[in-house]
């Protein structure tokens, strides 16, 4: 998949493509992603997700694909309660509105699939599929500087600033359960939500594992790379962007998904 756009000053380039190893296997990919915009023009904000299926789960692909889609239609729903927490910088409103999101997006999707099993004369599963979810959310108004993300499962947000990669989503502490282990819909207590502020510059990069994790694990010269093709003011084309986020990472083989986000400064 392959999408992008201007909003105003911002800029968006993603794409979702098959891993090697899918690939080798003739399997189909299992994430997905959505690029939109929700709420009134007076509150609108920009949309992405990204989600990626569990490898083991029969129909993480279906998860996947219909949990971010989905998502985005209950998120739609909380669009100007979401706008006025992002500009009174209220983390805990977010997160109370974005886990009531996905809550509501849960209990569709399980009525669903279970009708479909029973249809079948068969049983259904929760765990068959299994996916993570991330969303960020940006404010088209440019006067509105905070942005925030939400996650379950594997993945994130990298912002790029002066060259390097930062983490940008929510960190375990240690006081949590390893969040790596969570996945929608049966294997996680809530959503997180991490607040932050970016500047006209600065690039915002929002991936499933098949990218995050080379950049989580510090592989040198991919950083470098994408720091490279990204990290100039103007954002690349479709096509380029599509070719720069298939650079090779030794020893990872799994689907990609990748949205990034430029903004021109005033």
């Amino acid at each position: 998949m392959l999408d992008g756009g201007e909003f105003g000053r911002l800029t968006v380039r993603a794409a979702s493509v098959r891993g090697d190893s899918h690939n080798w296997e003739g399997s189909c990919r299992q994430d997905a992603m959505v690029v939109t915009r929700i709420g009134p023009p007076e509150a609108e904000i920009l949309l992405l997700a990204v989600a990626d299926g569990v490898g083991s789960a029969r129909y993480s692909h279906m998860g996947s694909h219909q949990f971010s889609r989905l998502a985005a239609v209950r998120l739609d729903r909380e669009a100007e309660n979401l706008y006025a927490a992002l500009c009174s910088r209220n983390e805990v409103e977010l997160r109370v509105l974005a886990t009531k999101a996905i809550a509501e997006a849960t209990g569709q999707l399980r009525a669903q699939w279970e009708k479909v099993a029973t249809s079948r004369g068969a049983c259904h599963a929760d765990q068959d599929y299994a996916t993570t979810l991330h969303v960020l959310l940006v404010p088209t108004d440019s006067r509105v500087r905070e942005r925030v993300v939400f996650s379950v499962g594997d993945g994130g947000l990298f912002v790029l600033r002066e060259g390097l990669w930062e983490q940008g989503g929510p960190v375990d502490d240690g006081s949590l359960l390893d969040t790596r282990t969570e996945a929608l819909p049966h294997s996680y207590r809530s959503v997180e939500a991490k607040l932050l502020r970016t500047e006209p510059g600065e690039v915002l990069l929002l991936g499933t594992d098949g990218i995050t994790n080379p950049l989580t694990q510090r592989d040198p010269e991919f950083a470098r790379r994408l720091a490279h093709a990204w990290g100039r003011p103007e954002a690349p084309s479709l096509s380029d962007f599509l070719w720069q986020a298939q650079t090779r990472a030794k020893s990872y083989d799994d689907d990609r998904t990748v949205i990034c986000v430029w903004e021109k400064p005033e």
